[in-house]
């Protein structure tokens, strides 16, 4: 890796970054990434507008699908094909531009000082330009997720976060909505993993999000309720 991280040099770190219609931001994202010295995989969920274009011109190694398939089934497909790369850690992030590639040393810098299994992102510190009903439906989750974990969790849905190579091989996830985020926090308590977190920025910009609150936190809800009844495995 170049100067900006080489507290990992030699360490091969992956960056999954699911997508859905990000032509406008996800070539910035990607160029920036590689040359902080990062690989980058773009799991397309099926967009419709030049997105896949755009992040194969700009370096991206990629996995398409043609229909849309869900974030979930994105990101575990991106988890599977890190591993059989041989990554020593990858992190998660959206491509829409509402997560900072300049932020991504903090989560190195906390994995490497705290040795956490997984590192999460937190912009619940300053959330205000995050839109209410989105700020209001994160604390509702992130509340649950806290006590079920019987951990402090400020911000369980954000999708900014850095997992070892460990807590991908020893997690069994399954979802392929946007419950990725809560299940990898259960998982992580099931199979005894560390959580830490940092600090990163709230960006909105007027980006048009994937997520309905409604329907969302309906299946949050009810995939709260399965998990709570799940047996350890």
């Amino acid at each position: 890796m170049n100067n900006d991280n080489k507290i990992w040099h030699g360490a091969n770190i992956f960056v999954v970054i699911p997508t859905y219609n990000e032509a406008k931001t996800i070539g910035h994202i990607v160029k920036g990434l590689l040359i902080k010295g990062f690989r980058v995989v773009v799991v397309d969920d099926g967009s419709r507008d030049s997105t896949v274009i755009e992040a194969n011109r700009h370096g991206a190694e990629l996995i398409l699908h043609s229909n849309n398939v869900g974030k979930g089934r994105c990101i575990r497909e991106g988890f599977e094909y890190v591993l059989q790369e041989g990554c020593d850690a990858v992190i998660t992030m959206d491509g829409d531009g509402q997560h900072d590639f300049k932020e991504i040393d903090k989560f190195l810098e906390e994995y490497k000082r705290s040795g956490a299994d997984i590192v999460l992102g937190n912009r619940m510190n300053n959330p205000r330009k995050m839109p209410f009903i989105r700020r209001s439906t994160n604390s509702f989750m992130s509340f649950i997720i806290s006590l079920i974990l019987g951990k402090k969790i400020n911000d369980s849905q954000c999708g900014y976060r850095l997992l070892s190579r460990y807590a991908i091989e020893n997690m069994s996830l399954k979802t392929v909505k946007y419950e990725i985020e809560s299940e990898i926090l259960l998982e992580a308590k099931r199979r005894d993993l560390r959580v830490a977190s940092v600090e990163i920025d709230s960006i909105y910009q007027g980006q048009s999000s994937q997520i309905n609150p409604f329907l969302d936190t309906l299946r949050f809800t009810r995939f709260i309720i399965y998990e709570s009844l799940r047996k350890n495995t």
